[in-house]
């Protein structure tokens, strides 16, 4: 009989992720899906910056950047990531690791269409991670991105999605007593069977 039950109960870790955000969307302020998401430079010194989750889907957890961006880059040199999800509210985290594929084709252009003009706007004008002489330069890249593309920009060659697929997903509530509830599915490849085991808090 499996030791998983009440709010950890199921065999799919991407719905057990689902309905943990599910349930965040209504208790959390801002953001529910921010995650901070984890990635390595050359060197091996770590780099984590929070973005915004998109969709949890059968078998992935997808964000979209800029491909020229510092995690861009580190993702690509490695095609590994790793992020944490964390609930104050709900005193609950989801921690995930694995490997990492661009998502660069339909859905990454139906979610560049959704968003805001503004925002497709600001994805051509941004030269994410690089140095910016002032505000007013960014304002006037803005401007001229608006002049040239008008009000129905394509995406970006260099803006798209990042798909993780992953190998490990854990999953944490908090106990009394710092006596939390930890439990860790992993797998040794994306085409695997997970296995679960819970964890010492």
């Amino acid at each position: 009989m499996s030791d998983r039950s009440g709010i950890f109960a199921g065999d799919d870790p991407f719905a057990l992720a689902r309905g943990w955000l599910n349930e965040a969307e209504s208790s959390e302020i801002n953001d529910p899906n921010a995650i901070a998401l984890a990635t390595v430079d050359p060197s091996g010194l770590p780099n984590v910056r929070m973005v915004l989750l998109k969709a949890i889907e059968a078998d992935a957890f997808v964000f979209y950047t800029n491909y020229e961006s510092a995690k861009g880059v580190e993702i690509d040199a490695t095609g590994k990531a790793a992020f944490v999800m964390h609930w104050k509210s709900l005193r609950r985290q989801v921690r995930v690791r694995g490997l990492v594929e661009r998502e660069g084709g339909e859905t990454a252009d139906a979610y560049y269409r959704s968003r805001s003009l503004k925002s497709r706007i600001g994805a051509w004008a941004s030269r994410q991670s690089r140095p910016l002489e002032s505000r007013a330069a960014l304002m006037a890249e803005v401007a001229r991105q608006t002049a040239a593309h008008g009000t129905a920009p394509e995406r970006p060659p260099f803006w798209g999605g990042y798909r993780l697929r992953p190998l490990e997903i854990e999953f944490w509530a908090d106990g009394a007593f710092r006596l939390h509830d930890r439990f860790r599915w992993t797998r040794g490849n994306v085409d695997e069977e997970w296995s679960t085991v819970r964890l010492h808090p």
